[in-house]
């Protein structure tokens, strides 16, 4: 039996991937196809909504999955620690699902895992993401949930600070600073730098299309018809 998907921002890059890869898997099959003018009331009955929208449009869809008990998979950026501790509240005790993937990349996902392991032993660690010249939000989602991540790593213990309060030094998240680039020529690029003592370990990773994401949306979709309940990360839905 296949998996009824309604795509909310298919008109976008992610979207566009999105829509192909339905159309090209057998258990899976398009149930609507939502842009900006589209009514959020055209995904009621999907087996799973799937929102690949901006923060402002995205917390609409989700408040509206949430009333109607939808199945919910996004990868939209801007959702932080704090907005996915009131969204565990807002879908607690409901049958709806939701999942939440801040980048469908698994080669992200993983060096994101690894700078969580890492960031356990260096005290000087700061984040440099540089994404395509249209992306409209920085720092990014994923360098974002990495800061996150490395913070809940390092138990408490704050990763040093030199030079706060300089405008160069990048924007603090939980602790960490993050520098982004918005700049032609690049998909998407990020690179943990942890530096110890005459060491520098350099975790980088980067895309050159959003091909890069067909293996993480294919899998977020089929594990979300099958969850309830909030899930967050790649690595959740890939069972790490």
């Amino acid at each position: 039996m296949s998996i009824s998907v309604a795509v909310v921002g298919a008109t976008g890059r992610m979207g566009k991937l999105a829509l192909e890869l339905i159309e090209g898997a057998q258990d899976l099959e398009l149930f609507a196809a939502l842009d900006s003018k589209s009514d959020i009331a055209q995904t009621l009955g999907a087996d799973v909504v799937s929102d690949l929208t901006r923060f402002d449009v995205s917390q609409s869809v989700v408040a509206f999955a949430a009333d109607n008990n939808q199945t919910l998979v996004f990868g939209t950026s801007g959702w932080s620690a704090t907005h996915l501790q009131q969204l565990e509240k807002k879908f607690t005790g409901s049958s709806a699902a939701v999942v939440v993937v801040p980048n469908f990349s698994v080669g992200s996902m993983l060096a994101t895992k690894f700078a969580g392991e890492a960031a356990k032993f260096f005290d000087s660690i700061e984040i440099v993401e540089a994404h395509h010249a249209g992306k409209v939000d920085s720092p990014s989602g994923t360098a974002v949930r990495t800061a996150e991540l490395i913070a809940g790593a390092r138990d408490g213990k704050p990763v040093l600070l030199p030079g706060v309060g300089q405008q160069a030094r990048g924007e603090i998240v939980a602790g960490v600073p993050i520098h982004s680039l918005r700049i032609n020529g690049v998909s998407a690029k990020q690179d943990v730098l942890l530096g110890g003592d005459s060491e520098l370990l350099t975790l980088s990773h980067e895309t050159t299309s959003v091909r890069a994401y067909t293996s993480g949306v294919l899998a977020s979709i089929r594990f979300a018809a099958k969850s309830t309940g909030l899930t967050v990360g790649l690595q959740s839905v890939l069972g790490l």
